[in-house]
């Protein structure tokens, strides 16, 4: 995947908007970065293990589109109470969907056109003792 950009040797960023002289060059940026980067951030945001996280990232366009796939973490099914408050698996999808688009995109610099998320499991948290 490729970037155009305009870049000046030495100073950083420049052009027209910065009244700076252009000089054309171009960022290459290689699929495995904006992988494990997604993965990466797909992770921290469900609450998983980056192990746990699948991402393909497909250039479309000028944007991209990214294909989630991670085991959700639910509540211990004999704590009816956390049950009770847990937000529906389509909703949560759906809003891991929306932060994930808007996270990404700053974090790329390009837009993340599309994303699919695939729930490939459950994973209940440990419980951690407080001593």
């Amino acid at each position: 995947m490729r970037v155009d950009r305009i870049v000046s040797t030495g100073a950083g960023p420049t052009g027209p908007a910065t009244g700076g002289e252009a000089v054309a060059g171009r960022v290459v940026v290689r699929e495995r970065v904006y992988r494990t980067v997604a993965e990466q951030a797909s992770a921290a945001l469900i609450g998983v293990s980056r192990g746990d996280v699948k991402a393909d990232v497909v250039e479309r366009g000028a944007g991209l589109a990214l294909r989630i796939s991670s085991p959700l973490p639910v509540p211990d099914l004999a704590d009816t109470a956390a049950i009770a408050a847990t937000t529906p698996v389509l909703e949560r999808a759906r809003e891991l969907q929306e932060q994930l688009q808007q996270n990404l995109t700053g974090v790329f610099g390009r837009e993340v056109t599309r994303i699919a998320v695939t729930i490939t499991g459950a994973i209940i948290p440990e419980r951690r003792r407080v001593r």
